[in-house]
């Protein structure tokens, strides 16, 4: 059951009691391989900034999904944002983040984000949320209110955001990032279509397509870009598809990493993805059009982003 309680997050079993395909428990993931290694997380730079997004109040992705390349992104002072709070609507069982009811948007967070982006001199920042089913606009309003005010602070920033899939609100929110649109939107496929159901229940893949789609086609000046996790029993076919459909609908930036089990009661690893075949899969994806794609086991959908976009620039 959800949780009851506005603010409190259920996470592992509890999280995922009600998703439409129940996560096999007893199927153990492979050994981990050797390429699988993050960098130390328990630095004095890493604790420096946690000291600062906390004395902000403010949420990274890099923590509350429990990324691997939290050492190496904080050890270089940088970090993707997560806005909205850190409880999400959805039950997605590859994912670390807690759900429930979330507590209304905080008006002061916009603020509070633009003043730690001006204090870290980012030249480059991700912001992210959670899925926000229970707002009439996904949270839409709330991301352009924090480009707004970054902007302010920070005028020559390049703003990435990571949106959700706006289920059923993706022309209200269009229509709200339209005040403010960001350098780069990014909203992640996350895998093929024949495991939607498993993976992103409550997610369409249609409607992904479409919302990068619509986004690109009403914004022509804003690169999109999207992300796929590997390693969840997909086909390299499966893959390509994909790949070709996202070229169709005008994607422009690709990340392709390894899925990794956040806990037991998450989905397992069917398979590890050797850096071989990620750099295969890169040199074709490159051959479709893609303008830059980072692939490999510990690539995120927002790992080196600001790399990524100067890429697509000099493409363009």
């Amino acid at each position: 059951m959800s949780s009851a309680v506005a603010g409190e997050g259920l996470r592992g079993r509890e999280k995922l009691a009600r998703i439409p395909v129940k996560v096999r428990e007893d199927v153990a993931s492979p050994p981990k391989p050797a390429w699988l290694r993050g960098r130390d997380q328990d630095t004095p730079a890493v604790r420096a900034l946690q000291g600062v997004l906390r004395e902000h109040a403010l949420h990274t992705v890099c923590e509350e999904a429990a990324c691997p390349n939290i050492g190496e992104c904080f050890g270089s002072g940088t970090a993707t944002f997560m806005i909205l709070g850190a409880i999400c609507t959805r039950r997605c069982p590859f994912c670390d983040v807690s759900h429930g009811r979330p507590l209304p948007p905080d008006a002061e967070e916009p603020q509070r984000l633009a003043r730690t982006v001006a204090a870290m001199k980012l030249r480059y920042v991700v912001i992210t949320s959670v899925d926000r089913d229970d707002l009439r606009d996904g949270g839409a309003a709330h991301f352009t209110q924090c480009m707004a005010d970054i902007r302010a602070l920070s005028p020559n920033i390049t703003i990435e955001v990571l949106t959700p899939d706006f289920r059923g609100r993706e022309a209200v929110a269009l229509d709200a990032l339209a005040v403010s649109p960001p350098d780069v939107f990014n909203h992640n496929m996350e895998t093929v279509p024949r495991l939607y159901r498993e993976v992103r229940p409550g997610a369409s893949y249609e409607g992904s397509l479409k919302l990068l789609r619509d986004f690109g086609q009403r914004f022509p000046g804003v690169p999109t870009k999207t992300g796929l996790m590997l390693g969840l029993g997909e086909t390299e076919a499966e893959v390509v598809e994909v790949m070709r459909d996202l070229r169709a609908h005008g994607c422009d930036l690709l990340t392709l990493g390894q899925y990794l089990r956040p806990s037991p009661a998450h989905l397992p690893v069917i398979e590890y993805i050797t850096p071989e075949r990620f750099a295969a899969l890169r040199d074709i994806a490159l051959g479709m059009g893609f303008s830059e794609v980072a692939a490999g086991p510990l690539v995120r959908s927002s790992y080196r982003a600001d790399v990524l976009h100067a890429a697509h620039e000099k493409h363009g």
